[in-house]
Order: structure tokens, then sequence, then C-alpha cells
């Protein structure tokens, strides 16, 4: 399974993103409205990195509340570790274990074509695996 297959249907325009200007505090308020665990960060029309629960969490310890009026910018992880759209799932599990992230932006061309989580690859494993199993028995009935 590639990358390619697991945002095959999705719209590139359904991104959940923020900017690089935007306030700590709006960005967690949509992490946490939108039930989701990171953004990209967009700056100039760029992936400029990744701003993350880990961020807060690690920024809050460190400063207190007083990170959440910062810019997103200045608390993001940056650069962004992305993959493109032909990379394997194994690919991109092995690249997010060695990285220790949870996230990748997919990128085609430069452009962010999709962007991905850890779940993501699971959740398309177990399709697989699943699709898999209903073949063999299939086979197994009709042999």
């Amino acid at each position: 399974m590639d990358i390619a297959n697991l945002i095959v249907r999705r719209d590139p325009s359904d991104i959940v993103s923020c900017s690089a200007g935007d306030r700590v505090r709006d960005a967690v308020k949509l992490l946490a409205e939108r039930r989701i665990g990171a953004l990209p960060v967009i700056r100039a029309g760029q992936v400029a990195g990744i701003f993350s629960e880990r961020d807060v969490l690690y920024r809050l310890a460190d400063e207190g509340a007083f990170c959440l009026e910062r810019e997103v910018g200045e608390v993001m992880t940056a650069p962004a570790v992305t993959i493109p759209p032909s990379a394997t799932a194994h690919e991109a599990l092995a690249l997010m274990t060695r990285r220790r992230i949870r996230h990748l932006p997919v990128m085609d061309e430069g452009r962010m074509i999709g962007f991905i989580s850890i779940g993501d690859i699971v959740k398309g494993r177990l399709d697989e695996i699943t699709a898999e199993a209903e073949q063999m028995r299939q086979y197994i009935q009709t042999a």
C-alpha cells in the first residue's frame, strides 16, 4: 500500500491547517474542535512546520499559560518532515518511528496534497488485512 492510496478519496482543500501568524490559543481551539492531534502550519503558501499537541504540552511546561499568546510559528516543529505520495506505508511508518512523529504532510511537486497520521496508516493496513482474509475465505470455500 502506498500513501497515494490512503489519500486518493481526500480533497486537499479539506486539510485543516493554520497560519504561522495565528495565536497558539486559536490553534489549540481548532485542534480541540476538530478532535485532531496536529495541524500543518502554512507560511507564504508553503508548509513551514507542524503544530501538534506535543508542541503545546512542551511550551506549557516551560512557559505556562503565556505560551498561548505566542504565534504558532514560534512554537511549531520546523521544518516539517514530509513524504511523497509514492512512498509506501512501511516507509512512512519507519520515518515516523525514526523521527518520533505522528503526522506527515504528503507533498507532490512542492504542494501539499494530503496530511496523514499514524492512525491513517494503521487503518489502511487493517483494511488491507481484512480484505485479504476475506479473499482467502472465499477461495477456500470455492476450492
